[in-house]
């Protein structure tokens, strides 16, 4: 048993090594890439909880920002058969990731991936049906500006998703508390969530949230 135990300390230690030197605000690197590899794993669950809110259909424009390795832009695409789609993240590493995954839909011109920021997003007014964003709000410069920003390119009628799988809850982990210090995380309540939506601009705000999990998913209607 004590082999067993430190086998799963040395994963631990090496997974916290490889989140240190990859930088989870903005992954870099041969580690930046292991760390977006291990992510879309890590992150299906929350995100395809949230893609099954979101009334997806065949010939939506969606866009993912914090794009990360690619695989909530895969996920989207098989089930918006006609849509056309944009990535965009702050990370070239994973712009190039998110690139090479969905290599097929950036060929077919449906999926165009850039670097870029949350503060101004390259696109014009009114651009897509559905915005989600995936374990990114963490590390927004601006929160407040930059859902402003989201909801300026966000079409009238169209919905926004917010996720993250801890929120300010009163309930978290102490290893989670420990990395929402270490990196500096920006974790409302669920009331501050609300707040920040409404305060941006969006018509119609609803909190998600899932029973036995601190998973939480902000839902704006344009």
């Amino acid at each position: 048993m004590g082999n067993v135990k430190t086998d799963k300390e040395r994963d631990r230690l090496k997974e916290e090594e490889i989140t240190r030197e990859g930088n989870p605000a903005c992954p870099e690197g041969e580690a930046g890439l292991q760390m977006l590899r291990r992510m879309n794993g890590t992150h299906y669950d929350v995100s395809g909880w949230a893609m099954d809110m979101m009334d997806l259909d065949k010939d939506l424009s969606v866009l993912d920002i914090g794009c990360g390795g690619g695989l909530t832009l895969e996920r989207i695409a098989g089930r918006v058969p006609g849509g056309k789609f944009a990535g965009l993240d702050i990370s070239e590493v994973s712009v190039k990731e998110t690139g090479l995954r969905n290599k097929d839909l950036v060929d077919q011109g449906r999926l165009e991936v850039v670097q870029g920021s949350v503060e101004s997003l390259p696109y014009k007014d009114a651009s897509f049906d559905r915005i989600i964003t995936v374990e990114s709000f963490y590390f927004w410069p601006d929160p407040a500006s930059n859902l402003k920003e989201v909801c300026r390119v966000l079409k009238k009628g169209g919905r926004f998703f917010l996720v993250a799988d801890i929120y300010d809850n009163g309930r978290l982990s102490q290893e989670a508390l420990a990395n929402i210090k270490r990196y500096k995380l920006f974790n409302p309540t669920r009331e501050e969530f609300e707040s920040l939506l409404e305060q941006a601009g969006f018509s119609e705000v609803t909190i998600h949230t899932k029973e036995g999990t601190d998973w939480i998913c902000a839902e704006g209607k344009a």
